[in-house]
C-alpha cells in the first residue's frame, strides 16, 4: 500500500466509477482498475460491490476510506509544513451553510485571487458534524457556532479564532403580532436543520425556556435556508436564523422578523494545525472580521 494506491482507492470511492475516477486523476481506466486490485488482494477485503453501472463501497469500504482520507490529508498537511515555500496545494474548509451563503463570497474571491496555488476544497455542514470531521482530521478548519460554556468541546480540543457575530432573529410569518413570548407564537412548528446545530439548540432553549420542547412545539427539519424561510412565508413554521441570511432572501416573500439574541462565529482548527494555507486564510478571514478578541 502506498499514497498512489489511496488516493486511487479515495477517487473511486467519491465517484463510484472506474472511468470517471480515471478522468478526474488523468490515468487510464485499466490502471485504475489494476491498482484497486492490487490494494484489495493486499488487504485482502473486497473494498467495493461491483455491478455495471457504479462501485459502492462495502462496510470494509467504507471504514478503510475513514482512515485513507486521514492518511491522505495527514501526508499533504507534513508536505506542506516541512516545505513552506508558500500557500499551496489543497485546504479543506468545513462551514455552517449560513456562513457560506452571507459570509464567505467575498474573502474566499480575494484569497483564491491572492494564492492561486491553493485549490480550497469547502464543504457544509451543522457545527456538532463541522467538530466531528475536525477531530477526525476529514477537514483541516471550520466556521462554526459553539453554544455558551462549549460543553461540546474538551478543553483544549480546538483552536478558535472569533471573526463574524451573528444577530439571530425570530422569523414568523407577514402580520403575525409582536411577541414577548414564546406562548404568543401562533404557529406550533419550528422549520429547522437536523440536530447538530448550534441555531437550532438555541431555538429550542429560547422557545421553551430551557424544557422540552415536544411538549410546545413539533420540529419541520428541512435542508436548507430557502426551505426554513419558505415554510416561514407559508404560515406553517416559525424559523430562527441569522439576519444577514434572511436579508438575501426577503425577496423570496413577506415575513416578519425579531431581533433574539447574537452568537458568534468562530474559525475553528486542530492545535498546531500551521499549513502555510491555512495561515493566509486566517489572515484573509480577520481581514473581514466584524469582531476582535
Amino acid at each position: 500500500m502506498d499514497l498512489a494506491a489511496l488516493a486511487v482507492f479515495r477517487a473511486v470511492a467519491h465517484e463510484q466509477s472506474i472511468t470517471r475516477a480515471a478522468e478526474r486523476l488523468g490515468r487510464v481506466p485499466s490502471n485504475v482498475t489494476t491498482r484497486i486490485q492490487q490494494l484489495e488482494a493486499e488487504i485482502g477485503v473486497a473494498l467495493f460491490q461491483r455491478d455495471r453501472k457504479r462501485m459502492t463501497l462495502t462496510a470494509e469500504g467504507q471504514t478503510y476510506l475513514d482512515y485513507a482520507d486521514r492518511i491522505l490529508n495527514l501526508a499533504e498537511e507534513a508536505q506542506q509544513v516541512v516545505n513552506p515555500s508558500g500557500p499551496a496545494g489543497t485546504l479543506r474548509v468545513g462551514s455552517m451553510e449560513s456562513t457560506v451563503a452571507s459570509r464567505l463570497p467575498i474573502p474566499l474571491a480575494r484569497y483564491n485571487k491572492q494564492w492561486p496555488e491553493v485549490t480550497i476544497d469547502l464543504s457544509t455542514a451543522p457545527t456538532r458534524q463541522l467538530i466531528d470531521a475536525l477531530l477526525a482530521r476529514h477537514i483541516d478548519c471550520a466556521l462554526i457556532a459553539v453554544p455558551s460554556g462549549e460543553w461540546w468541546l474538551g478543553p483544549g480540543e480546538l483552536d478558535k479564532l472569533p471573526v463574524f457575530r451573528e444577530e439571530l432573529v425570530l422569523l414568523l410569518p407577514a402580520g403575525h403580532p409582536e411577541i414577548r413570548h414564546a406562548d404568543e407564537i401562533r404557529p406550533r412548528a419550528l422549520a429547522a436543520f437536523a440536530p447538530g446545530c448550534t441555531y437550532r439548540l438555541l431555538a429550542e432553549e429560547w422557545l421553551t425556556g430551557f424544557g422540552s420542547l415536544k411538549a410546545h412545539f413539533a420540529i419541520q427539519e428541512v435542508r436548507s435556508y430557502h426551505a426554513m424561510f419558505a415554510c416561514t412565508a407559508a404560515g406553517s413554521c416559525i424559523s430562527i436564523m441569522p439576519r444577514s441570511v434572511v436579508d438575501l432572501m426577503r425577496h423570496l416573500g413577506p415575513v416578519e422578523d425579531q431581533p433574539l439574541m447574537t452568537v458568534d462565529t468562530y474559525l475553528a482548527s486542530r492545535p498546531g494545525f500551521a499549513t502555510p494555507a491555512f495561515a493566509a486564510f486566517r489572515d484573509t478571514l480577520e481581514a473581514f472580521a466584524d469582531i476582535r478578541d
